[in-house]
């Protein structure tokens, strides 16, 4: 047995050397381990006692791929030397070609660069329901140890295509059944059919197969390049293009030929700024589940196997389909018959459009909505784990519906409300059970929108928010915890979003053109159109709140409420700031535009009467400068956990460009100096609104990143 820290070599009597990779949790390849296995296969190769090779995972998981930590020294530094020799070095030179035969040994996983390893293999054996996939494209790059060569010569240009633009991941038993696999086996006998199978391939009774040379599963040149060609017209991101492009060239000049563009195009992409952004999304999608003081001192979570929903509205069936599709079993509470209808019905459509997606199929929908009950009696909550509230913004009514669950629920059940703006304090203050209440604000629709914040209030028990955690990661969200305040971390961080476009028009700035730029910068709607699609009175309501918390700071127009006197209320009623018929895309209105001249008027806030000269690039940064300075605000009181929580918020939540990595991490790539002057500079000519915050100017007279502080507060931070 041979040790070389992270990777292991066993050479066993019947001439087969098992080489496996430790490195917990996901056995990821760090470059110590590339190395490793450089070396282990070579003395393989060159031992006279081994025939062949088996390469493995430790621990029931084969390898999750290169270790993050790579990539991110290679942006810290800026310098693609960082980046091992694994394409060529190990792959091509020591796997396949490396005289020896080898067959992958795969359970649990292969991702990434564990599959790409996998790939270069001669064959490859599998446990049931293992996952395999190439999600390098999410992270900004593209699969950089020949995966855009091997893939689809093993399962065909099509599938290859669809499997590296998606990112998604297929099972075990869809790779033997597309080729990817060769055999399927319990993990019980995995080793034992792997290292026969080596042999066998030794002995000439199973084929030696170089997947780079496979050309049979390409089929015709013409129809592999029609496929790429239709997939251009689908994916028009730069780096799907070029991923889509290094494909081609493999197909026109050969596996390794793809190979050398593969790497070459991979150590551009790695340094580019949307790898960097991608990459902190990811990790600090990992990140938000850990927090100080609650996650570390050794509480065990416990199963939500039941839950009420209290309230059958848009949110309510929302909420109900994302826990009945989690295989959660939930009770939906409403006033009246009338009411329970509808929102049954609602939860219904909701699957429906699952299944008219392909994310589910008619059985497995009737199986779900057998998990959903609904009731009129509030005795029918008496067994529940948990209630989530979702009814209306209205203070009393929450507070007797939460005063009525407590009278028939257990004393460990949990009381959750979906409030967007109102204190948690507040709605549960007529109870006795303040240890047990927290906010879980769904962002609509829910069972679609990713993004959960966890709202705790100062009495919140520790293992309230662990049991709320793990169960946001059944639902497949992303959990982010904050504190009790108006607008929470998400809304209220975003709340100038809602404001600075209405600001704009009264100084005078076009609003379609507004709308425009914020849709070119990669936003899905423009700020106009989205308050068309929402409706103004959630618009409304959500200013009243924040003008009340926050009067210092908030900007009041008459605009919105012309709008409405003028007949106009979005898309609900076909008319807006844009005109919506049945059958075509919305159509700007410039009608409205004497509206807006008449808000300019009341608010007199452009000098002189006039309308301002902006650039786009002054509207963009008119617009989420002031988004970055509230955000400071969140942090600096300590509403999140750190500033990446940030990050996270603004992608899931409002659907910041994610390329960008988080409105707080595109800041920082700007520079918190720049940020402050021109807030400072358009406090000074417009009010208050942009008043830089004293955590901006803080860090702008250090010339301190806005991220600076990430790891002492995430380490520090301590919930009282």
């Amino acid at each position: 047995m041979a040790n070389k820290g992270s990777i292991n070599m066993e050479i066993g009597n019947d001439g087969v050397a098992v080489i496996t990779m430790i490195n917990p949790p996901v056995n990821a390849l760090t470059l110590s381990a590339i190395e490793e296995l450089k070396r282990f296969y070579q003395e393989a190769i060159d031992c006279d006692n081994v025939k062949a090779i088996v390469l493995s995972g430790a621990n029931g998981r084969f390898c999750g791929g290169l270790d993050i930590s790579v990539m991110e020294n290679v942006h810290k530094h800026g310098d693609i030397s960082l980046l091992p020799d694994a394409s060529i070095g190990l792959v091509v030179n020591k796997i396949e070609n490396g005289n020896k035969p080898s067959v992958a040994a795969i359970q649990g996983f292969a991702l990434g660069g564990g599959l790409e390893l996998a790939m270069g293999c001669s064959a490859r054996i599998a446990t049931p329901k293992c996952d395999l996939g190439l999600p390098e494209l999410k992270l900004g790059v593209i699969p950089g140890c020949g995966g855009t060569q091997r893939l689809p010569r093993l399962v065909g240009t099509s599938k290859a295509v669809d499997m590296l633009m998606s990112s998604k991941t297929i099972t075990s038993e869809e790779g033997k059944e597309l080729g990817l696999i060769d055999a399927i086996v319990s993990s019980e006998e995995l080793l034992i059919v792997a290292r026969c199978w080596a042999l066998d391939i030794v002995e000439g009774r199973q084929p030696n197969c170089n997947s780079l040379e496979k050309t049979d599963k390409l089929g015709p040149k013409d129809e592999s390049l029609e496929i790429l060609k239709s997939a251009r017209q689908r994916y028009t991101v730069p780096r799907y293009r070029a991923c889509l492009d290094v494909i081609e060239q493999g197909i026109v000049a050969g596996g390794y030929a793809g190979v050398l563009k593969e790497d070459k195009v991979f150590k551009e992409l790695v340094l580019s700024n949307t790898a960097k952004g991608l990459l902190h999304v990811f990790l600090s999608e990992l990140a938000t589940t850990k927090v100080p003081s609650v996650t570390d001192i050794g509480l065990k979570p416990r199963r939500i196997e039941k839950v009420a929903v209290v309230g059958g509205g848009l949110m309510g069936s929302g909420i109900a389909t994302a826990l009945i599709i989690s295989n959660i079993s939930v009770v939906l509470k409403e006033i009246n018959h009338e009411y329970l209808s509808k929102a049954l019905k609602s939860v219904e459509a909701n699957l429906q459009g699952f299944v008219t997606r392909g994310k589910l199929n008619q059985d497995k929908m009737k199986r779900t909505l057998s998990l959903l009950k609904g009731t009129l009696d509030y005795e029918d909550l008496k067994d529940v784990d948990m209630v989530i509230e979702a009814v209306n913004e209205n203070v009393s009514l929450k507070q007797s519906i939460f005063e009525d669950i407590e009278k028939v629920c257990t004393s460990e059940c949990i009381f959750a409300s979906n409030t967007s703006t109102i204190s948690l304090d507040v709605i549960g203050k007529r109870t006795s059970s303040q240890d047990r209440i927290l906010g879980i604000h769904l962002f609509s629709p829910a069972h679609l929108m990713p993004l959960v914040e966890i709202v705790r209030t100062e009495n919140t028990s520790p293992q309230v928010i662990v049991d709320v955690i793990k169960f946001t990661k059944i639902l497949k969200k992303v959990p982010i915890v904050v504190k009790n305040c108006t607008g929470f971390a998400v809304n209220r961080s975003f709340f100038p979003y809602m404001q600075g476009p209405d600001l704009l028009a009264n100084l005078g700035v076009d609003i379609f053109r507004i709308d425009r730029i914020i849709t070119e910068f990669g936003m899905r709607l423009g700020p106009f159109h989205l308050q068309d699609l929402t409706g103004y009175g959630i618009f409304l309501a959500g200013v009243e709140e924040f003008v009340a918390a926050y009067p210092d700071r908030a900007f009041q127009s008459p605009l919105v409420q012309l709008m409405v006197e003028n007949g106009r209320e979005g898309k609900k009623k076909g008319k807006g700031y844009y005109m919506y018929n049945k059958g075509s895309k919305p159509e700007a209105d410039h009608s409205v535009l004497q509206i807006v001249e008449e808000s300019m008027r009341l608010t007199n806030i452009a000098p002189a009467g006039k309308p301002i000269s902006v650039t786009d690039e002054e509207i963009l940064e008119m617009i989420f400068f002031p988004v970055v300075n509230e955000a400071c605000r969140v942090i600096e009181e300590g509403i999140v956990v750190r500033a990446s929580d940030i990050d996270i918020a603004s992608v899931h939540g409002f659907k910041f460009p994610s390329e960008t990595g988080g409105v707080m991490f595109w800041a920082d790539t700007i520079g918190c100096e720049y940020i402050y002057s021109k807030l400072k500079g358009w406090y000074e000519a417009y009010g208050d609104f942009f008043k830089p915050s004293a955590f901006l100017e803080q860090k702008a007279a250090k010339g301190l990143p806005l991220m600076q502080q990430e790891r002492d507060h995430a380490e520090l931070f301590a919930w009282k």
